[in-house]
């Protein structure tokens, strides 16, 4: 199963656990599946049309992955780790 990495600010919904195994074989699916054990999640990493929110990046195994490519299939061992880009001033 493929593992999903919730940074510290997005972990609210997901009840304070940063790593949760997911079925899924996208990005995507595994977002929505940590959305059905944690409401909440997603609307923090995708937004109503189903984009990759402007300030978060994805990256599986260590790789950022083109917020476009939420949709290409990833294997059950893969790690998909969602970082959130925080501004500041």
């Amino acid at each position: 199963m493929p593992i999903v990495i919730v940074p510290a600010p997005y972990r609210g919904p997901t009840q304070g656990h940063g790593e949760i195994s997911v079925e899924g074989a996208t990005p995507r699916e595994c977002i929505e599946a940590v959305e059905r054990e944690y409401p909440g999640f997603l609307e923090l990493v995708l937004d109503g049309d189903g984009a990759v929110h402007r300030f978060i990046k994805l990256f599986v195994n260590h790789e950022e992955i083109d917020p476009k490519a939420v949709d290409h299939p990833i294997e059950a061992a893969d790690r998909l780790e969602v970082l959130a880009a925080i501004a500041g001033g």
